[in-house]
């Protein structure tokens, strides 16, 4: 089966490299036609994956239209901000016969919108077979390497996932379906802010005490939005929630794991994304989930914090005094929220 991939960063070639190790026929995307001449020449993509050969089956190209003509099945692995971009230039392209499938992972500023809102948005009245998320603890890197792996498809109809769980699973790539679009797409996005704050942590020197603190009232963050949105507490307990909050706060292959630690040593943002040269999706993460949790009356104290840091010129100090200067709480919320009981709204 002919795939397009749409997006030759790092998340896009390893996806790739799944896909033709599968046998299927995979056409790579990119702006920059000297990107696709040293994938097809070269076979490597050293800005995004030093050191690692594209399989010869992989075929890049700058020409849109060539990537995804005569084919049913399109993956979008482009950042967030570029999502309505694309889709616009998909339009002539798709049909009804056409899987849409995401690997990015954010909320959109101002509208709050998660991915397949903005790509639902987009497609207005074109009408496409579904759409389906892929997320879950995954790193590029140990992708492309074929180093045991598991993520989670969602979509709105069991058979759309299970159809894009079929595409990708083999032996090093293991694919979980789950119903929950909402909570899938949620746990993808605000691990990425939970993420800038470990690194944050870790750079200013905090240890593994904070660290621990952090990731676990990061995940009742996450889940409590979640839930304000209608998405299944449970699904914040699996691979999407907290197993990809794990793998983002603990690897340095995270690029909000690194530029957080840029930050807690006292880099300005502005320098750190210059240095980092990639998406750093937490960053426009944490600005629209602020903007979404005010407006539904969310508390999200990490969140808020790192939103200090980030956009009011806190330094990360004084954003660590003021989270643990917070009045005292009871920590039954967590358990509570993924037992489906209590108010989701506590804090």
């Amino acid at each position: 089966m002919k795939i397009a991939v749409i997006g030759a960063g790092s998340w896009g070639t390893a996806l790739s490299t799944v896909l033709a190790d599968n046998n299927h026929d995979v056409v790579l995307w990119t702006r920059r036609e000297e990107q696709a001449r040293e994938i097809n020449e070269e076979r490597s993509n050293y800005k995004y994956l030093p050191g690692f050969t594209v399989p010869e089956s992989i075929r890049a190209t700058d020409s849109f239209a060539e990537c995804v003509e005569n084919t049913h099945v399109i993956l979008l692995v482009v950042p967030t901000k570029a999502i309505r971009e694309t889709v616009q230039r998909l339009l002539p392209f798709i049909g009804e016969d056409t899987t849409l499938i995401h690997a990015s992972k954010g909320i959109e500023p101002g509208t709050s919108k998660r991915i397949s809102e903005m790509i639902e948005e987009e497609l207005g009245d074109k009408k496409v077979q579904s759409i389906v998320v892929l997320s879950g603890p995954s790193h590029a890197e140990e992708v492309c390497k074929r180093k045991p792996t598991t993520v989670t498809v969602s979509s709105e109809t069991e058979e759309a996932a299970e159809r894009v769980q079929e595409l990708f699973m083999n032996e090093q790539f293991r694919v979980y379906t789950n119903h929950d679009l909402i909570g899938v797409e949620i746990g993808g996005a605000l691990k990425n802010i939970i993420a800038l704050g470990i690194g944050m942590n870790d750079g200013l020197g905090y240890g593994d005490n904070a660290k621990a603190a952090l990731m676990t009232r990061g995940l009742a963050e996450i889940a409590r939005l979640g839930v304000k949105l209608g998405a299944n507490p449970l699904t914040f307990k699996g691979l999407s929630g907290l197993g990809d909050l794990i793998v983002t706060c603990t690897s340095q292959h995270s690029r909000n794991w690194r530029a957080g630690f840029k930050l807690g040593t006292g880099y300005e943002l502005e320098d750190v994304l210059e240095e980092m040269g990639m998406v750093v999706e937490g960053v426009r993460t944490t600005k629209a989930v602020h903007e979404l949790a005010k407006r539904l009356q969310v508390d999200m104290p990490i969140t808020e914090a790192l939103y200090d840091v980030l956009f009011n010129g806190k330094k990360p100090p004084e954003a660590a005094k003021q989270l643990m200067g917070r009045v005292r709480k009871n920590e039954e919320e967590l358990a509570s929220l993924f037992l489906g009981t209590g108010d989701s709204d506590r804090s």
